[in-house]
């Protein structure tokens, strides 16, 4: 190597410089790092729990903070806003042309979300929660995907025992071990197989049976009560806007958060399928409680008093007419 470097200058200058050789892996520059000058940067989350700090959250204690530093972008309930992204529900989806995937549905570790949450958000104002806020927050996630009870506290000496329902839905990705060598070659470019026939059809059609004597049954049906005032079913149609985050109705509708609501007026109550409620809904459901139109309204107006442990996060309605106006509607959606 040339003791001298020499660089010319845009004027058309030449000045020269002294360097000193160095040879490959010497560069001369910096000093290895102090283990705790490591430790300071690495700050990653494993999901055995090592890495996190000290501290614990409960779930209500995560709803106060949720809602004051995350709900702008992903709604009370972690429903999502507009584009900002849903962390609640989704599940059973991921097999569907577009599933939805949550926490609650997809992701396979929590320490992410508690990596992800601690290091990132809120948005505009990432690392300003505390790691017992973080917690918290991240217990929360948990009730809005009914994966814990309400009374659930999270620390760093638990964290560890929550089990994430898609944990076992990732595999290692062994392809440079059992696919790599099948894709060198010269690839086959015409009559690659000796047939191709048809295995399955994307959508079957004019598949619901006809059943006999229907009409008959139609006709010999009791006549259904007196149709709702139409200007309070409107109304009520308004005020349910507030429930559409978690519960859906009308055609095609399906659970979400919490279950749908077709024909939920005079049912008894945690009889929707494929719907996890809460242990103190199942346990009124099971001394008889059914929807009429009074434990509705009741439940409607003071849900956490109305039944003690509910995992319905929404405070309740305080007009009476907007309670009458949400039953009236509700009771236009049958089964």
């Amino acid at each position: 190597m040339s003791k001298f470097l020499k660089f010319t200058l845009v004027a058309g200058l030449t000045v020269s410089a002294t360097a000193t050789a160095v040879w490959a892996g010497e560069y001369g520059l910096g000093r290895p790092a102090l283990p705790e000058e490591v430790a300071a940067w690495d700050v990653k989350i494993m999901p055995d729990g090592r890495g996190l700090p000290e501290g614990s959250g409960d779930v209500w204690t995560g709803e106060e903070v949720f809602v004051e530093k995350c709900a702008v972008c992903h709604g009370d309930f972690a429903e999502g806003v507009g584009n900002w992204p849903k962390l609640a529900g989704g599940e059973g989806t991921l097999a569907d042309k577009d599933p939805l995937k949550t926490v609650g549905s997809y992701w396979p570790y929590l320490s992410t979300v508690w990596d992800y949450v601690n290091r990132s958000m809120p948005f505009g104002n990432a690392q300003s929660l505390s790691p017992d806020e973080v917690y918290a927050i991240t217990a929360y996630i948990l009730y809005s995907n009914f994966l814990v009870d309400d009374d659930f506290v999270l620390s760093h000496e638990n964290f560890a025992e929550v089990e994430m329902p898609n944990a076992d839905g990732f595999i290692v990705d062994d392809r440079a071990e059992t696919e790599y060598a099948i894709w060198h070659g010269e690839p086959c470019m015409e009559n690659c197989k000796d047939g191709v026939e048809i295995t399955m059809r994307a959508a079957v059609l004019d598949v619901t049976p006809e059943e006999e004597g229907a009409e008959a049954e139609e006709a010999a049906a009791p006549a259904p009560d007196a149709a709702p005032d139409p200007e309070l079913v409107a109304a009520g149609e308004k005020v349910f806007r507030q429930c559409k985050a978690c519960h859906m109705v009308g055609e095609g509708a399906k659970n979400r958060v919490g279950p749908h609501l077709n024909g939920v007026m005079n049912r008894a109550a945690g009889m929707v399928d494929g719907f996890r409620y809460s242990s103190a809904l199942k346990d009124m459901a099971a001394d008889g409680l059914v929807w009429d139109e009074e434990n509705l309204a009741a439940f409607l107006a003071d849900p956490r008093g109305f039944m003690k442990g509910t995992r319905m996060g929404f405070a309740g309605l305080r007009s009476d007419e907007d309670i009458a106006a949400v039953n009236a509607y509700l009771s236009t959606f049958g089964e």
